[in-house]
């Protein structure tokens, strides 16, 4: 491929040239060389050597007009990671300050979401926290460094009360949802953390937001840090978009389920088309190696006698 093809033309030139030069006769030289009026002038071999050294200049003529017209060629297909943006929903209820292994609940939560960024390389991750209010502390970014100073400002201590008075789950997932659909590239992802039952779940809502989450083309995977059994909302929205709801008893339980979201969620492979590029490599080594046989034809092979 050429990136000018209409340049190509022009090697009609060195074409010419060549059929003259191979078409003439050889008896009558118009250039003296040492052999010229003797015997060996017959010599056939020496005609062919004669006329490729005289070959030479037209093709490096064809060279020139080759790089002219931009020869490309097409890069070897590459491929990259698709990108995930996942959203984190985290629950700063006043009920996640309950102990939780070392530690409580939010603090839990905390840690095992900043393990789990660790090893997703390249993905989108943003926090938003919840009670009866929300906040997006973190909107969606590939550089995770932010949710390692998040864990000291967030906690349910730490925000006021009328902040974290209540759980309202159906108010995060649909605040969520408005983030990742700003995101055009990428798949979509929530993942809910939360202890309590949500009360803006019930009359069929977890239903209605289910179907938005779908529509959006987001996926929600919760996770229940607290005794018991999730409740049944997260099961229809969860399951209506293609995650999972689990239970967490304990911390160990809690990192054991985000390394199964990991295995779930694989990370994806996309192909990218071939690239068109210069390549001009081949062409500048052909043509220096034309110009320095034509350089040492020069050496003894032919001469001005004037």
């Amino acid at each position: 491929m050429f990136a000018h093809s209409p340049v190509l033309i022009l090697l009609a030139i060195p074409a010419a040239l060549l059929f003259w030069i191979w078409r003439k006769n050889g008896n009558g030289h118009q250039v003296v060389i040492p052999v010229d009026e003797s015997l060996m002038t017959r010599n056939r071999l020496w005609e062919y050597i004669l006329k490729m050294t005289a070959s030479l200049p037209a093709l490096l003529l064809a060279i020139a007009v080759l790089l002219l017209a931009g020869p490309q060629q097409l890069s070897d297909p590459k491929t990259k990671k698709k990108l995930t943006n996942i959203q984190f929903a985290l629950d700063v209820s006043g009920s996640m300050t309950a102990p939780f292994g070392d530690g409580n609940r939010y603090e839990a939560a905390m840690e095992a979401i900043n393990e789990f960024i660790n090893y997703r390389e390249e993905d989108a991750f943003g926090l938003t926290v919840f009670g009866d209010h929300f906040l997006h502390w973190i909107h969606l970014t590939s550089d995770p460094s932010a949710f390692g100073y998040a864990t000291d400002f967030l906690g349910p201590t730490r925000l006021p009360i009328w902040f974290r008075g209540g759980t309202k789950i159906g108010l995060a997932l649909e605040e969520c949802s408005k983030l990742l659909v700003e995101r055009e590239e990428g798949d979509r992802l929530i993942i809910l953390l939360s202890d309590g039952y949500s009360a803006d779940l019930g009359g069929g809502k977890d239903i209605e937001i289910a179907n938005k989450l779908i529509a959006n083309n987001i996926s929600t995977y919760a996770i229940h840090i607290a005794p018991g059994s999730p409740p049944a909302q997260l099961l229809t929205i969860t399951n209506r978009t293609g995650g999972e709801v689990f239970a967490a008893g304990d911390p160990s339980a809690l990192k054991a389920i985000f390394t199964r979201i990991d295995k779930m969620q694989k990370t994806k492979i996309e192909r990218i088309g071939a690239e068109s590029m210069d390549n001009f490599k081949p062409y500048v080594m052909t043509g220096t190696s034309i110009a320095l046989m034509f350089l040492l034809s020069l050496f003894g092979l032919r001469y001005t006698p004037w």
